[in-house]
């Protein structure tokens, strides 16, 4: 059965149990504890929580899922992954034990030709909590299990929460017996490989409090509705019905596995076994790409894009793992335009869209493999001056910190720094690395713990919820004044009945015209009236949905908790936002039209006057092309499109083609923005009602923010207008200083230029010729030391490190070869020193070294310095001790010469 029908049947036999089925949230979801949804249940956590109301009594889902806390381990056992799928199935204060339990076993038991997964009763194995009589009892008396395969685990194995104060219960894990060649017999508390865990159903029951660790904390007592929770692998049931040993063999990952294979001319399992310890290295690698490339389609299908930092660098350290695997296998060529159409091939199954966004996906993916080839030639490089470093050292094991350096400055894999610095001769010290890689994990993880504590707390917020008595109405799209009456108030940052002039609160309204700061829209601002009373409103936020809280600070007198307000925004602020998002609407179609549908929007801000938008592409725009799309942008100002908006559901609007944005939150009931028939996009912003009320938008430039991401800053109305006048005074001004037409401007500006480069070029020639000059009677004036030549001098200030070292190149020359000889001189420039060292061969041959004399005068120069043994360059922040530093060459030659040979 292949995977993508195992995901049907799940959505098909809890829709039939009166389950809504709720499509998978993007693996960016909205919650700053995480970089990706890494479980079934993370969209559901806001209802178990109680900080939202559920629209529905039970649900069903298969989410997208990456956790990258173990991606150093990924292949190198078969259970390791970062993608993987997670059938749910939830119930809010709905059904409890008995339904869950009887609903998974029969799902499990059914035949396959009656809509089931048709699993073997007798190789079922369930574990519950030691203290959950009831759910042993179900067990039983519901599916008729023998009692000896029902096992009883402490709280490590049968316990759940979610590491925080909050709701906990039981849970009990559904087993399937693999057979003896897994290994032992005894059940799942004896052996794991053979004894696979599928399903795990969580019994929220309880409200825990102090949650020290996963096995200790205190319950504070039963919650007033008790939820289900449960959570199936798809990949691990899809092992099980397909009859592979592990998800690396499954229908939606082996293809991509097989490919690698093939291109390294390599058999996956010719090394023998697949356990942990048994796994050829080639085993590894090649579930490494199986995994790496898989999961860096779903997260860039999902909106990511490769970066130094947070999501962008979990994907960028991917998408590079699977290209060091595959060097590593043999392939040097790009492998990526190999491995993830397969990939893509397998999943666009069950996930259309990445067929659909293909070009854009793999455009990222394509572009980053490039940049890692051109990081490992450089990391090479680096790594060969460390192995050279080392070795003049008299040393044969990289340092730990090198290693460490190449990889978290560079991007340098280890593994290929171990293989690199073997075939050098070298060892690396690993437990250096390791132990500078566990530290970073442990600043890491301190940072995530700080952070997770540092989040507010939604309770005050969820009580000032209830209080209205459901979402806050936004009257806004129609409105922009109009009375509420205040629901709840935080003042100085606890909740409050009443506030007083002076302080700074938050107000809860059940209706406002106030827009709060979303989809790239900042928010409104204005007042609040209310009688004697008059709060300045600066920000406006959406802190749980459905909640629209206020932030100023009370100007005068005092309001309280049920009186009425008349909101009033800021009209003219709001216009001019509302002309930036449309015009960032009329930006991004534009940009589609003139590049590619794959231009997609990644984020955005819409300002009074002014917007900034960012959108997938992996190149420069051309100037010439840019200049099109800003013509074509105000083209369509003047055609003066009317801008409207329909709510329908969220199929619909899709299926109209309408766009959707990445990694935002969408409801059933969605917003359609449209311009004319040119542009359609979900959207919850306000607008412009036409077009023409943008006036004009100018663009303002675009560049890179990051590997496959460009940026466009653009103004929108009377600031375009002023940016252009200003423009305009300029280009006159420039007109008449130059005596010239404005079209004429280009040309004479590049004469100017050129003429200037011209006069630059003859002046540096003029100023070498005078430095050169001085070369004869700087020879002439050599002093024997031991019978070499020296030639040491301070040549006065302003001396460029170009001129110094021709200077120094061309005396060396008249000294000759015949006898060996040092030239030595320094100069200062804007107080600070430089000194150039030269020798010839014979003085070489006597062991004087360029690059040991310039290190003994940057060191009286506190400075430093370096380069070869013919040529050599210093500095450093003391003008006044060039003397010495002089006086320090002279003595290194001295010592060079009496030393014996």
């Amino acid at each position: 059965m292949e995977t993508a029908e195992i995901r049907r049947r799940w959505l098909r036999f809890f829709e039939s149990k009166g389950h809504t089925v709720v499509p998978s949230a993007p693996l960016l979801y909205d919650d700053p504890n995480l970089l990706f949804v890494n479980a079934g249940m993370v969209p559901f956590k806001p209802y178990f929580l109680g900080q939202e109301t559920p629209p529905f009594r039970r649900a069903t889902s298969v989410q997208k899922c990456v956790r990258t806390q173990d991606i150093e381990e990924v292949g190198k056992t078969s259970r390791h992954g970062t993608f993987f799928q997670m059938n749910g199935n939830f119930s809010f204060g709905d059904y409890f034990k008995p339904d869950a339990i009887r609903f998974a076993w029969e799902l499990l038991t059914t035949s396959q030709g009656r809509g089931g997964y048709g699993l073997d009763p007798e190789k079922l194995w369930v574990t519950v909590y030691e203290d959950d009589d009831e759910a042993a009892e179900l067990w039983r008396d519901l599916t008729g299990i023998d009692a000896g395969r029902i096992v009883r685990r402490g709280l490590a194995d049968n316990y759940w929460s979610m590491g925080v104060p909050g709701p906990g219960g039981p849970c009990s894990e559904i087993y399937v017996d693999r057979g003896p060649e897994y290994g032992p017999d005894g059940g799942p508390a004896v052996d794991e490989d053979r004894f696979m865990e599928i399903w795990n159903l969580v019994f929220m029951q309880y409200e825990l409090s102090h949650v020290r660790s996963k096995v200790d904390f205190d319950i504070a007592g039963e919650l007033p509705k008790k939820n289900i929770d449960t959570g199936m692998g798809l990949e691990r049931i899809a092992s099980i019905l397909q009859g592979v040993d592990n998800m690396y063999e499954i229908d939606e990952v082996y293809p991509v596995l097989e490919r690698a294979a093939d291109m390294a001319g390599k058999r996956y399992g010719a090394g023998g076994g697949q356990t942990a310890q048994t796994s050829h290295p080639d085993d590894v690698r090649l579930r490494v790409v199986a995994d790496h490339v898989r999961s860096s389609l779903m997260l860039i299908g999902d909106g990511v894009t490769p970066g130094n930092e947070g999501r962008g660098y979990v994907l960028r350290r991917m998408l590079r793992r699977a290209v060091r695997a595959m060097r590593l296998l043999g392939v040097d060529e790009p492998c990526l335009p190999e491995l993830l159409p397969v990939s893509m091939e397998r999943m666009s199954q069950s996930y259309p869209e990445l067929a659909r966004d293909f070009d854009r996906i793999s455009t990222i993916a394509y572009a980053e493999e490039e940049a890692f080839r051109r990081t490992l030639a450089s990391g090479t490089t680096i790594l060969d001056t460390a192995v050279a470093r080392a070795k003049a050292q008299g040393g044969r094991i990289l340092t730990g910190s090198d290693a460490f350096s190449l990889h978290d400055t560079y991007g340098f894999p280890i593994d290929l720094t171990l293989e690199m610095a073997s075939e050098q001769g070298l060892s690396v010290d690993e437990a250096g690395f390791r132990e500078l890689m566990a530290a970073q994990r442990d600043r890491a993880k301190a940072d995530a713990k700080a952070k997770k504590q540092g989040h507010g707390d939604t309770h005050a917020y969820r009580a000032l919820f209830d209080a209205v008595g459901g979402p806050v109405s936004f009257t806004g799209y129609t409105d922009v004044e109009g009375d509420g009456r205040v629901a709840g108030l935080i003042a100085g940052g606890v909740p409050a009945d009443r506030a007083r002039e002076g302080d700074d609160v938050e107000i809860v309204l059940d209706r406002t015209p106030f827009y709060a700061e979303g989809g790239g829209q900042l928010a409104d601002h204005g007042l609040m009236r209310f009688g004697g009373a008059l709060v300045q409103v600066t920000d406006v936020q959406k802190p749980i949905t459905g909640l629209i809280v206020h932030k100023g600070r009370v100007v005068s007198g005092e309001l309280g908790v049920g009186d009425v307000a008349h909101s009033s925004i800021d009209v003219e602020r709001r216009r001019s936002v509302s002309r930036s998002h449309t015009a960032t609407h009329v930006l991004h179609q534009s940009l589609r039209d003139a590049l590619s549908s794959t231009a997609t929007q990644a984020g955005s801000e819409n300002a009074p006057g002014r917007l900034r938008f960012d959108f997938s592409w992996s190149k420069p725009v051309p100037a010439s092309v840019f200049g099109e799309i800003e013509e074509h942008i105000n083209q369509v100002l003047l055609d003066d499109l009317p801008v409207g908006a329909e709510v329908m559901n969220k199929k619909q609007a899709l299926e109209s083609g309408a766009l959707a944005m990445f990694g935002e939150k969408y409801g059933d009931e969605v917003r359609v923005v449209s311009i004319g028939d040119w542009s359609k996009e979900l959207c919850g912003g306000t607008h412009a009602q036409r077009a023409g009320q943008l006036g004009v938008v100018k663009l303002l430039g675009e560049s890179s923010v990051g590997s496959g991401v460009r940026r466009v800053e653009a103004l929108v109305g009377m600031d375009a207008y002023s940016h252009l006048a200003r423009e305009s005074v300029l280009v006159s001004r420039l007109t008449d200083v130059l005596k010239g037409r404005p079209e004429e401007l280009p040309e004479r500006i590049e004469g100017i230029l050129a003429r200037l480069k011209e006069a630059e070029r003859e002046i540096a020639a003029v100023r070498q010729k005078e430095v050169l000059a001085g070369a004869g009677a700087l020879a002439s004036g050599a002093r024997d030391v031991g019978g070499v030549s020296v030639v040491a001098s301070d040549v006065g200030d302003g001396v460029a490190a170009d001129d110094l070292r021709r200077l120094v190149t061309d005396v060396r020359a008249r000294l000759g070869e015949e006898r060996g000889s040092v030239v030595a001189l320094a100069s200062a420039t804007n107080g600070r020193p430089a000194v150039v060292v030269a020798t010839n061969a014979a003085a070489r041959s006597a062991g004087i070294k360029a690059g040991a004399l310039v290190k003994a005068a940057a060191s009286a120069l506190g400075g430093g310095g370096g380069g070869k043994d013919d040529l050599a360059q210093g500095g450093g922040t003391n003008a006044d001790a060039l003397p010495e530093a002089i006086s320090a060459i002279e003595r290194a030659v001295g010592l060079a010469v009496a030393a014996p040979a």
